[in-house]
């Protein structure tokens, strides 16, 4: 729970899956920077005066390197070979796991002492400046503080996380790829923030102690309404009614309460699809195939614009629901998705090898 309510210093609600990128890193006593994505079957070699802004995966490790050396920690070049089970484009935050990953990397193997937040920051950092996406902070915050079956209720505005047991005893989470790739480093992403940042500026010439939409009730939006055009406005009651959702979630996850749950995910969705418009027909079909098929739980996963739905399913409806939503969406659509049953699960850690 809780998209796009990080950057407008909301709470949110993540956890780290059993999709991951596993590296491995040695210091190469040179200033050179060796790095190999194994997956593509690519290398890129520079030095720490080449770093540069860009959409390739280099760029993002170029952004993790830079916040290093900003902060004037002293850090030479390194071999890096990487690889990932993620899926490629399916919206599950492997950018945000590629940055958390290589920073945790070199703060170990330099002994620089970040702590995990400054991490997580270096990581957001990388994706802003030499990604282009002006992501919250919540995906990376997830990559490096998860823990094992659990969520975090996250504040990102003290950047302090609440841990919750999250059984799900009797569900599966299943993702469901609807093989649409998005990409957040586009113009869409972006204005949304900047229809967010709009509204705080427009509220807060009469609300004065406004700073960010965490700061809005419904009744100061209502009573700003006819200050906003139509699409601002939209933009800003999903992400004020979704802060409100994931501090429900909280409390509903406090009480096992998986069915009410459940409702929430589905209204998180038409928020997502209807006033933050970051949906798309794939996504809005699964939903609300998934709905009209008793699934406890739906909604559109990450950022938006394509890739995953994470889906709450009872465990003894999902082979049946697997298979029958394989033929439909492939009827409506010409291709077939991908379920990917996943697991909460710890977030960066190292690995150490024996033998």
């Amino acid at each position: 729970m809780g998209e796009h309510t990080d950057y407008n210093q909301g709470f949110v609600m993540p956890a780290a899956i059993d999709k991951h990128f596993t590296f491995a890193v040695a210091q190469n006593n040179s200033e050179k920077f060796n790095l190999l994505a194994h997956d593509l079957n690519d290398q890129k070699l520079f030095s720490k005066n080449e770093l540069k802004a860009g959409s390739r995966w280099e760029n993002y490790l170029m952004g993790v390197i830079n916040g290093f050396l900003k902060r004037e920690k002293t850090i030479s070049g390194v071999d890096t070979v990487f690889s990932s089970n993620i899926p490629s484009g399916a919206g599950l935050s492997s950018s945000a796991a590629l940055c958390s990953g290589f920073g945790f990397a070199l703060n170990e193997i330099f002994e620089c002492g970040f702590t995990k937040l400054e991490l997580a920051l270096i990581a957001q950092e990388a994706e802003h400046q030499f990604a282009g996406t002006r992501c919250g902070i919540m995906d990376m915050y997830a990559s490096l503080f998860s823990r094992a079956g659990t969520v975090m209720l996250l504040d990102c505005r003290s950047n302090q996380q609440e841990y919750k047991l999250a059984h799900f005893d009797n569900y599966h989470l299943v993702l469901i790829d609807t093989k649409v790739k998005h990409s957040l480093a586009t113009s869409a992403y972006n204005k949304r923030r900047e229809a967010c940042e709009e509204g705080v500026q427009i509220i807060k010439k009469t609300q004065p102690e406004v700073n960010s939409l965490r700061d809005v009730t419904d009744k100061i939006l209502k009573a700003s309404k006819s200050n906003l055009n139509d699409e601002v406005y939209k933009r800003c009651h999903y992400v004020v009614e979704e802060i409100k959702r994931t501090q429900e979630a909280a409390l509903l996850l406090n009480a096992n309460n998986y069915v009410a749950f459940g409702k929430l995910m589905y209204d998180t969705h038409s928020g997502l699809s209807k006033e933050f418009e970051v949906s798309c027909e794939e996504s809005d079909w699964l939903v609300t195939w998934a709905k009209e098929n008793k699934i406890a739980g739906a909604r559109q996963m990450g950022g938006g614009f394509g890739g995953c739905t994470l889906n709450l399913i009872e465990k003894e409806k999902l082979q049946s629901f697997e298979e029958i939503t394989r033929q439909k969406y492939f009827g409506a659509f010409k291709k077939e998705p991908d379920f990917y049953p996943v697991k909460l699960t710890n977030g960066v850690h190292e690995v150490i090898l024996i033998g």
